[in-house]
This record gives structure tokens, C-alpha cells and sequence, in this order.
């Protein structure tokens, strides 16, 4: 029946596809060796290592028990004592953080008013000086506007002194 229905059946490749089949189980297919591999593992493993494993696993149980039972109260109780006096280290430099960030705002502050103390003051003494400037400068230009009056008056009776001489 297979040899009807393949379209090969019969034929010259017949041959080849055998040989083919005898490559590919031979070269890739490993499941044949791979099973002998785990049956001499699993008989090497069982016949050898005996119960050593279970020795093993026993120690590393009385290791872990040990240390549950004995290592980490101790543990706990060392961290608790350090923990507890590191907290109150912490709350002491906090408190002294803050006082120093309070005195440092203080600081800034006052700095702020004396700036501020000196620009009202540097104000006052420049409104005070541009009153004085404007005093002085109207005094001058009192002083300019009667010089030149008094010069006016003095040219004009010199030219009143000069026409009496040009009249000869």
C-alpha cells in the first residue's frame, strides 16, 4: 500500500532516499545516544554517590537551623541597638541642621535689612544731594542771569561813554 501511494515507490531513487534515511538517523538523529547517556548517568549516579547526597541536605538542614535559631536573634538584636542609636544620631544632626539652617536664615535676613537700611539711606543722601545740586544750580543761574544784567549795564553805559567821545 506505502509502496503505491509514494510516488517513488518503484523508481531509481528508491535507493537514494534509503541511504539518505540511513545518513540523517546515523549524523543528526541523537536520541539513541542521548538515552544510553542518560542511563549510564542515572546507574552512575545511583551506584556511586549512594546516600551522600542525603548527608548532605542533613548538614545543610542543622546549618540553616543553627543559624535561624541562634544567628539571627543575635543578629536582629545587634541591629535593633545599632538602629536605635543611629536614629538618635540622626534626630541630633537634624536638630542641629535646623538650628544652623534658622541661624543661616536669620543671617540673610539681617544682611537683607542692612542692604536694605543702606539703599534707603544712599536714596535719601542722592534725593538730598540732587536738591542741593538744584539749589545751587538756580543760585548760579541767579548769580549769571544779575552778571549779566550788571554786564548789559555796564556795556550799555560804555557805549553810552563811547558815543559821547564818537560825537567829536
Amino acid at each position: 500500500d506505502r509502496r503505491r501511494d509514494s510516488p517513488a515507490a518503484g523508481s531509481p531513487i528508491q535507493p537514494i532516499i534509503k541511504d539518505v534515511g540511513e545518513v540523517y538517523s546515523r549524523l543528526l538523529d541523537h536520541r539513541p545516544v542521548i538515552q544510553g547517556e542518560i542511563r549510564y548517568f542515572v546507574k552512575e549516579f545511583e551506584e556511586k554517590r549512594g546516600l551522600r547526597e542525603l548527608r548532605v541536605l542533613e548538614n545543610l538542614k542543622n546549618t540553616i537551623f543553627e543559624a535561624n535559631e541562634r544567628v539571627l536573634p543575635k543578629c536582629e538584636q545587634a541591629m535593633q541597638d545599632n538602629l536605635s542609636e543611629t536614629f538618635k544620631r540622626l534626630q541630633a544632626a537634624n536638630a542641629m541642621i535646623h538650628r544652623l539652617q534658622e541661624r543661616e536664615c536669620e543671617a540673610r535676613k539681617l544682611q537683607a535689612d542692612k542692604v536694605m537700611a543702606r539703599e534707603e539711606k544712599c536714596i535719601a543722601h542722592w534725593e538730598e544731594f540732587m536738591k542741593e545740586q538744584q539749589k545751587k544750580r538756580a543760585e548760579v543761574d541767579e548769580e549769571h542771569r544779575k552778571a549779566m544784567e550788571r554786564l548789559k549795564e555796564q556795556y550799555s553805559e560804555m557805549e553810552k561813554e563811547l558815543a559821547k567821545y564818537a560825537s567829536f
